[in-house]
Parts: structure tokens; sequence; C-alpha cells
């Protein structure tokens, strides 16, 4: 929301006397003086008009939970546990999911009370590099790493897969990485190529890794540095 829209939605005030108050000096944004009438402000920010609080900061929430497996990617469900029963209960308002897992799947899982943040992560125009730890049911063929760095063609949704980096670790165990999040993407594209994934396990989400101590259903807040990289 623009600063002068936030102050012309109170009482007794119009956008041309909130631009007038702003270019005046009159208002801060995080203690600091903004002049700019078409700064952008979202609810994460304080401001003060003539000393008074007009919008207190809503605190932003970045957590990184170890999402383990048979709890459904959703803040509420009348018959799965969900990820949100991972965390105490004030913590869970508001919360959103960036990035889901399948219930079968586990791993690192990002929550947030920030929409933008998660937009950054999850858009695909971003590409922002997601690693998995991939089980099979059958030895990988030989071409399965060839055929995902070609992209994969999935003719329902008339769509081409950005091409994908498979790293075999044992006849039936990968390292994978992608760079969108397709609708069951990994286990179609194991599919197309005769197989079937049996356990799936989220590594990383760009450069955020999941922190090997800590065990399926903990979580931890992200550093700000973490936050910073999206």
């Amino acid at each position: 929301m623009k600063l002068d829209r936030l102050i012309s939605n109170l009482p007794d005030y119009s956008r041309h006397s909130a631009r007038l108050l702003i270019a005046s000096g009159q208002v801060c944004v995080e203690g600091l003086i903004v002049r700019d009438v078409n700064a952008e402000i979202d609810r994460f920010m304080s401001v003060t008009l003539n000393g008074q609080c007009i919008q207190a900061a809503n605190p932003a929430r970045y957590l990184l939970l170890h999402k383990p497996v048979g709890f459904l990617s959703a803040t509420q469900d009348p018959q799965h546990p969900t990820v949100l029963e991972c965390l105490p209960a004030a913590l869970r308002s508001n919360l959103h999911i960036a990035g889901r897992l399948d219930r079968s799947s586990s791993g690192l899982l990002l929550l947030t009370n920030d929409g933008l943040w998660s937009r950054r992560i999850t858009a695909p125009e971003k590409k922002t590099p997601k690693v998995y730890l991939v089980s099979t049911a059958y030895p990988l063929s030989p071409d399965t790493a060839e055929r995902f760095a070609r992209g994969m063609y999935f003719a329902h949704e008339g769509i081409m897969l950005q091409p994908a980096y498979l790293q075999q670790l044992s006849p039936c165990q990968a390292r994978l990485t992608i760079h969108e999040g397709r609708y069951h993407q990994i286990k179609r594209m194991f599919h197309a190529v005769g197989n079937r994934v049996t356990s799936l396990h989220r590594e990383s989400m760009g450069s955020i890794v999941l922190d090997p101590g800590l065990r399926p259903g903990e979580y931890r807040p992200l550093t700000q540095d973490e936050v910073a990289s999206i």
C-alpha cells in the first residue's frame, strides 16, 4: 500500500491532505521521516503521524520446519494432521506455506506471514533451485539423468519442464535439483521414465538448507541472512 493511501484511510484526511503531511515531514516510517508520497509500506512497518502511531508493525515470522511424513502442507484439515500442528499455538496465526510438500514427503518446509517474501521464493520465473533426496522402487535407468536434463513435456498441462539435474547416489537413490514446483512434479517425472518414487525428502530451497540436527517435527526461525537470501 502507498503511504498516502494509508493516511487518507484515516478519518478527517483526504488523499490531498495526506500528501501535504508527508511532504512537510510529519510522517515517519520505522522511525525515519519519509517525504515520498508514493512510498510503499506493508503491515510489517510502523508508521507515525506527528508522533502518534497510526500503524503498529506486525512482526514478520519466517520459520524452517523439518516436515514429517504423514503431515499435510495445509493450515487445517478434518482428517489428517497438518504441519501447523508441529508449531506452538502462539506462532500459528496468519502463517502460510512457501512451497508445499506432499503428505508422503518429508524435509525442509518454510512457513511465513510475509506474502511478498513467499512469492519471491515460489514464483516460477525466479527459478529457485530446490534439492531433493529421492528413493525409487527400481534401479535408475542409464538415460534418466539425460532425459531430465533435456526437460520433460507434461502433455496434460501442455507444458515443458525446465531442465533438472540428477546425481545418482546408488542404484535406487539420487539427489535431484529442480527449478519449479509443478503438481506432483518429481513423481510424475520418474513415472515418465518407467520408475516410481518410494520416498521424497527436500534438502534445500535456494541457499536455505535443512539443518541435519533438526528432527522431524522440529523447527527454528530463519536467520536474517537466510531471509535476505530470497
